[in-house]
């Protein structure tokens, strides 16, 4: 048999070359596509805008079918074009944390790859912009909190000595939630540690005589921590079509919401 020269290249050949770099190239340009859908969905984007911008960001790059399958926590999207084949990527995606500002930052930047026909150079940019834009201070996130606490302790009926320790005890609760995160623990163990936490304060300063009601306390801690973003988040993916998506939100939303009443009337009842 004739050997074939390995360094002659057919007609065949430089299509095949050529295809299996445009499908390299299309690896890549998918890569950031999903990173971009990785941090909206982590960011509290619902299910719908996900999947609608991968879409457009996909068609943007040259796929001509795009198919976007996403949950709370994966997304599997397929790209096909003639110049590349089949592309397919699967992402996991872990955690949470709600952030509109990045969200809007990644909304911003999804409209102008499509309009700007951004190169993955630019685009990896763009991103690492993004990710370097700081959270709000913590001290203004103390202070948030506080104003949050001591804001619903009144609402509900407290006086102002339960809205003032309904705040200190918001401010600790932070300073917990940080500790928490960092050691990364899971969110039904984090939720159940600080409620608990919560209501052993606020039957504390009522002891102290730092309050009046044990109930208008902790119902002002308790707004912090109840999951008001999933809650309305999983309601817009129902309605928008995507049932299995909001059905798991919803019953991840509602099992946290018990977690923390749970923790709070653990607490009353031992005291």
């Amino acid at each position: 048999m004739e050997k074939r020269n390995p360094f002659f290249f057919t007609a065949d050949d430089a299509d095949q070359l050529a295809r299996s770099q445009a499908a390299d190239r299309a690896n890549e340009y998918l890569y950031r596509v999903l990173d971009i859908g990785q941090y909206m969905l982590q960011s509290g984007a619902e299910i719908s805008r996900v999947e609608d911008s991968i879409r457009r960001l996909c068609t943007s790059f040259g796929a001509q079918r795009t198919d976007v399958l996403t949950i709370t926590s994966s997304i599997v999207v397929t790209i096909y074009a003639p110049q590349f084949g089949a592309v397919t990527q699967t992402r996991r995606v872990a955690g949470q944390q709600y952030d509109l500002h990045r969200l809007e930052l990644l909304n911003q930047l999804s409209r102008r790859i499509c309009t700007e026909y951004l190169s993955l150079e630019e685009t990896e940019a763009a991103l690492e912009e993004i990710r370097k834009v700081p959270q709000y201070p913590f001290g203004v996130q103390l202070l948030t909190y506080a104003l949050i606490s001591a804001s619903f302790s009144l609402f509900f009926g407290g006086s102002a000595m339960d809205a003032v320790a309904s705040g200190l005890i918001g401010v600790l609760l932070r300073y917990l939630d940080r500790v928490i995160r960092q050691l990364e623990a899971n969110a039904f163990l984090s939720a159940l540690i600080c409620s608990c936490v919560g209501g052993l304060l606020a039957a504390s300063s009522v002891a102290l005589g730092l309050g009046e009601s044990v109930d208008m306390i902790s119902i002002g801690n308790i707004m912090l921590l109840i999951p008001g973003i999933p809650l309305t988040t999983s309601l817009r993916d129902m309605f928008s079509g995507n049932t299995i998506s909001g059905l798991l939100r919803f019953s991840e939303a509602i099992l946290l919401a018990l977690t923390i009443a749970f923790g709070f009337a653990m607490v009353a009842a031992l005291m």
